[in-house]
């Protein structure tokens, strides 16, 4: 397989992985890829930007939408009041180091009737507004021994009904692992569903592969796989043809956003988007609100602003174009919604 970059070189590849390897790390080595001199700027959370993602970047574009998502910004080491590095109080849902110490390692609840397990502090692109860009998974990625405990507390607990893989990206992980894991669930008579938070299909589409394809066709769940899509120009053909092949398997494609200033801020953006998503088989979902993490405030939206956009995409786009608006809120039962009201 070859890649062609926006800058024109050839990159050739052996499957997903070696495209992950290849991935770009540096703002150097970013700039000379789209022809534009881009600021270095020190910080603890890496640049991560693979080739698949980089080609469909405009070269000689520093406003480009794609860009200014995974752009290191001198405004990241900004200490702005309010925000903070564990915004959502994650690290006191989860087991062992956490709060609720009869928790398993990586197990995490929020809401009745579900439970989030971060698989791993693994992803293949490095969103700068990421909310857990702070977050220790060293402290809370499972070991082997957590993973044997995680599926004895979901096994006891009939409550539960769907299992949420997030992290990092859980596709990160090999599809034998993954496939196991899966099987071991499905064997659970109390779970349904199996979701799966992701942007490796969207940021690598070679992701899709006929591995995974295989254990998610034949797994007796519900799949539902969440991807992560801010702007209609991350969708190409690529991306289309690896939903297509999701969708063949039988999963249900969702979508969640996150409102993000000079990137997706403006109505014909957002409506564009929805009609990407939809071309690409994928229903809008959530549009999130900013969650207030250190490092991001230059990303932020205000509420108003936000609640100005639904108003005009519901006079755009039909009911099920049109996501719904939320913040998360540390200690509520559900998300928030912030439209209509």
């Amino acid at each position: 397989m070859t890649i062609i970059t926006s800058s024109g070189s050839r990159v050739q590849t052996n499957g997903w992985q070696r495209v992950l390897q290849q991935a770009i790390r540096n703002t150097r080595e970013l700039g000379d890829a789209l022809g534009l001199e881009l600021p270095e700027t020190g910080t603890d959370f890496g640049l991560l930007v693979p080739r698949p993602f980089l080609s469909r970047m405009k070269p000689g574009d520093p406003r480009d939408p794609l860009l200014l998502q995974v752009l290191i910004q001198e405004a990241e080491n900004v200490s702005v009041a309010g925000y903070s590095g564990d915004p959502l109080q994650e690290q006191a849902a989860t087991g062992e180091t956490g709060l609720q110490p009869d928790r398993p390692r990586g197990l995490l609840q929020k809401y009745q009737g579900r439970v989030l397990v971060v698989t791993t502090g693994a992803c293949a692109i490095n969103c700068r507004y990421c909310f857990r860009r702070h977050f220790p998974y060293q402290d809370y990625q499972p070991d082997r021994r957590a993973w044997e405990q995680i599926i004895a507390q979901i096994r006891a607990d009939s409550s539960l009904t769907e299992v949420i893989l997030s992290g990092g990206d859980p596709l990160v992980m090999n599809d034998r692992f993954l496939a196991d894991l899966a099987a071991q669930l499905a064997g659970i008579t109390h779970i349904t569903t199996l979701r799966i938070h992701t942007r490796l299909p969207v940021v690598i589409p070679q992701r899709v592969c006929d591995e995974l394809i295989a254990w998610i066709s034949t797994l007796p769940l519900q799949v539902v796989i969440v991807t992560h899509i801010n702007h209609g120009n991350e969708i190409d053909s690529d991306v289309i043809t690896a939903m297509g092949r999701l969708a063949q398997a039988g999963a249900t494609l969702l979508n969640q956003s996150v409102l993000l200033k000079d990137i997706n801020d403006d109505a014909d953006t957002l409506t564009d988007l929805s009609q990407q998503l939809f071309k690409a088989g994928i229903l809008p979902y959530y549009l999130h609100l900013l969650d207030p993490v250190d490092g991001a405030a230059h990303f932020d939206t205000s509420e108003k602003r936000a609640r100005a956009l639904m108003r005009s995409l519901t006079s755009r786009l039909p009911g099920y174009l049109v996501p719904r608006l939320v913040r998360e809120v540390p200690g509520t039962d559900a998300k928030q919604l912030r439209f209509p009201g």
